[in-house]
């Protein structure tokens, strides 16, 4: 099933990654392949398109892979715009109800899907214990299914919207040489963003679906402000928040806006922040290097975040048939072993079980203190021997999701009210 293209939908998202497409620059492996096999494109960010993982794709699948990664807010304009640009699209599930509207993704077949029966309840049900909180927002598994009315939903078909795979809960990171260490569901608290102590040493992530979360909750944590909704803020409510980050931003509160994983990093090494917004594998390769980055399990609870993988509408063929095998690949254990050294689940974890060892098993998935020294991707010692992970096993943490990143109903306002921000 492959929905209209709205040309009028496309034309409206032209302004969503102002600002942000400069700094965002694909990274461009060289490579040599023989003229026979299939090249998949792959759009998305640099939490998943690395070259250790497109390498390990191409040696398993015989195919060649060209990826093009790009800070958030850049990848969604771009696949909004042109599914002409791409074969399959990575990024997080608050970007499926934009993509979609678009037409710029096609449904993907469940039963192409091998190891669709291992994906856990999560994405399923939208728990992965039955005591879980869901979480306020978009919530993946209400924008899983394609139902019989072309619109997304929770009831069960043959037609999926995206393939869940990679996910996580974030929060922040904070460098424990300046800021004293809290304890996690206790002290740690979003609130420590928008905290006076910390001003002029924080940074924020620069997307609009995501950052817009971070801050709610620390303006709400920090008594600034209450919603109705998290997850669904008004007008009016905007208005108030932004009118508090603003303030604070002229007042020289905020220290950088970081579009990537990179950026992000570069951003704690040299010192600029001391506290920020931040994603697993930037605070796993800081730690690497010998810099004290502790990511907080706020006592509000985390942002919760689901990675997608989508199938372009202008993607058919034996390109397509190569989509279908790479998205195979993904669940197929070695990748999601990969993800789990950074910090990240994969939505089968069982069959990714196998290529950890016990002590990484324990560390990452059963928040077990470590019984040796564990490296990260990058090959350097990121958790030292009786560490024990932030916020626990993989249901703990993903028991306490206080919001998904998500696309609200007043979309359209919030990134107008972000970019004033960030102008400001």
């Amino acid at each position: 099933m492959v929905k209209v293209l709205d040309k009028s939908r496309r034309k409206t998202l032209k302004n969503i990654a102002i600002g942000s497409l400069a700094g965002a620059a694909a990274i461009k492996a060289p490579y040599v392949f023989s003229r026979n096999k299939v090249t998949l494109r792959v759009l998305g960010t640099h939490v998943t398109l690395q070259e250790e993982l497109r390498e390990q794709a191409m040696a398993d699948l015989g195919i060649n892979l060209v990826f093009e990664p790009k800070g958030s807010a850049a990848v969604l304009q771009k696949a909004s715009m042109f599914p002409e640009s791409f074969d399959l699209f990575e990024q997080w599930s608050n970007s499926i109800n934009v993509l979609w509207r678009s037409g710029s993704i096609q449904s993907i077949d469940k039963s192409r899907i091998t190891h669709w029966d291992e994906i856990n309840n999560l994405t399923k049900t939208g728990k992965v214990t039955p005591h879980a909180k869901i979480g306020a927002g978009d919530a993946p598994y209400k924008l899983l299914h394609v139902q019989a009315d072309n619109t997304l939903g929770s009831q069960h078909t043959n037609e999926i919207s995206y393939l869940p795979y990679v996910h996580n809960v974030d929060s922040f990171g904070y460098n424990t040489n300046v800021i004293a260490k809290g304890i996690p569901y206790e002290t740690e608290s979003w609130g420590w963003l928008l905290d006076k102590k910390n001003s002029g040493k924080v940074g924020v992530v620069n997307a609009p679906t995501i950052g817009i979360f971070d801050l709610a909750l620390a303006a709400q944590a920090n008594n600034l402000m209450t919603f109705k909704n998290i997850g669904a803020m008004t007008k009016l409510e905007l208005d108030q928040l932004f009118a508090i980050l603003i303030d604070l931003k002229q007042s020289g509160h905020f220290s950088g806006f970081w579009t990537s994983v990179p950026e992000s990093v570069r951003f704690m090494q040299s010192d600029r922040v001391a506290i920020q917004s931040m994603f697993s594998p930037a605070a796993s390769s800081l730690n690497g290097q010998g810099i004290p980055i502790t990511y907080a399990a706020p006592k509000e609870g985390y942002r919760g975040w689901q990675g997608v993988m989508c199938l372009s509408s202008a993607t058919q063929g034996k390109v397509k048939d190569a989509a279908y095998d790479y998205m195979n690949w993904w669940l197929s254990g070695w990748p999601g072993a990969f993800v789990a050294r950074q910090g990240y689940y994969i939505s089968n974890p069982q069959r990714a079980k196998s290529h950890l060892s016990q002590s990484e098993w324990d560390y990452w998935y059963e928040g077990k203190p470590a019984s040796q020294q564990l490296k990260g991707t990058d090959n350097k010692v990121s958790v030292q021997t009786g560490d024990i992970r932030s916020g626990g096993s993989y249901q703990k943490r993903f028991s306490n999701v206080a919001v998904w990143n998500t696309v609200m109903p007043t979309y359209d306002y919030s990134i107008q009210k972000w970019y004033e921000f960030i102008n400001a």
